[in-house]
């Protein structure tokens, strides 16, 4: 993911990790080169902003200064603010409800949130060994209840049949009353994802949220939307109390400023990356991972912190 930042960022490492002594002429170069590299990531301004601050404020701190290697100090800094900005350790799936637990996923057409459904669906069989009940809401979208039941039998979940000439709150009522009578443990419901955030989907979606009561709100971003990605998710967040976040496509060659600037735009975790198009790409998000894969060093944060 994130391939130009990567080696931006992969050369920077090597460069400040020989460094035998650091100066603040050096931080201040180095910072140059990493907000350069952020924007250029089509990560947030304010985000980029604080970013630099707080490793600015670390770097020039006793910890690399005083430090028997203070390259390698630095590097860390860099690795540990960047985790942070993507989150705090493992966010993990609530299911703390009464059965069935409704997970409402959200998001705009494209990014990949009905194959991410039954991603999901796979994730709760397997990982949580849940019986999972999927449901389509998208009644605009003429092949896309058609797609969720292909794709929700190649997870091995069971999916509750609908028509284009329902309406979206009649289906996911029918479709909890049925979970309820059949004792499934979780029902996921897709609903219609449009190319813009419009009045008419966001009321939809308040019903549905309002009539389900859901204990996951999901917000599936595409990875490689960037700056757009962003400010849909704000526009959600806004609109209806999101629980969580699905990045899609991290696999892809795409800038990966929306990794970076997601959380702390909507203040709601990254709970799930699709990381690959296989029906089990989809992995719990590790921030800490991720910012070792953005740095291009993956171990090289083991190596820092020994």
């Amino acid at each position: 993911m994130a391939t130009a930042l990567t080696e931006k960022f992969s050369r920077l490492v090597k460069h400040v990790s020989g460094q035998a002594r650091i100066t603040e002429s050096n931080v201040q170069d180095m910072l140059r080169e990493v907000r350069m590299a952020l924007l250029e990531a089509d990560v947030a301004l304010p985000v980029v902003r604080d970013f630099v601050a707080r490793v600015k404020e670390k770097a020039l701190g006793q910890e690399v200064l005083g430090s028997l290697k203070p390259g390698q100090a630095l590097v860390g800094i860099v690795n540990r603010e960047l985790a942070a900005t993507m989150g705090e350790g493992i966010a993990d799936i609530n299911l703390a409800a009464q059965p069935p637990a409704v997970i409402l996923m959200a998001g705009l057409q494209g990014a990949g949130k009905t194959t991410t459904t039954a991603k999901l669906a796979k994730h709760l069989i397997e990982k949580r060994k849940k019986k999972v009940l999927t449901v389509s809401g998208d009644v605009y979208r003429p092949a896309a209840i058609e797609q969720l039941k292909t794709v929700t039998k190649q997870a091995g979940a069971e999916w509750f049949p609908s028509t284009p000439d329902q309406k979206p709150l009649d289906i996911a009522r029918a479709a909890l009353d049925h979970a309820r009578r059949h004792f499934f443990d979780v029902l996921l419901v897709d609903t219609a994802g449009r190319l813009a955030i419009d009045e008419v989907l966001m009321q939809e979606i308040k019903e549905l949220h309002a009539a389900l009561n859901p204990v996951e709100t999901l917000f599936v971003v595409d990875a490689m939307q960037g700056q757009d990605a962003v400010n849909t998710a704000k526009a959600f967040k806004e609109a209806l109390p999101l629980t969580g976040i699905i990045l899609t496509k991290t696999d892809g060659d795409s800038r990966g400023g929306a990794a970076l600037s997601v959380k702390q735009v909507t203040g709601v975790p990254i709970k799930f990356a699709g990381v690959s198009e296989k029906i089990d790409g989809l992995e719990v998000f590790d921030a800490e991972r991720h910012a070792g894969r953005i740095l291009g060093m993956g171990d090289i944060v083991a190596l820092v912190e020994q």
